[in-house]
């Protein structure tokens, strides 16, 4: 009974885990739709600029 109770705990984390991970992702996902014009601009610049300065 022991050992289930631990594999069953074990896989319990593992879920919990997979979850965390989804809900990050759906995050950073969200975040890049919503800043999506801001971060092109940003890289756009960035690139821009190096390759202005002969980098």
């Amino acid at each position: 009974m022991k050992i289930k109770n631990v594999l069953a705990s074990m896989h319990n984390k593992r879920g919990m885990e997979m979850v965390q991970v989804a809900i990050l992702v759906a995050i950073a996902v969200t975040l890049g739709l919503i800043f999506k014009s801001e971060i092109t601009d940003f890289v756009n610049d960035t690139f821009g600029s190096l390759n202005g300065s002969k980098f």
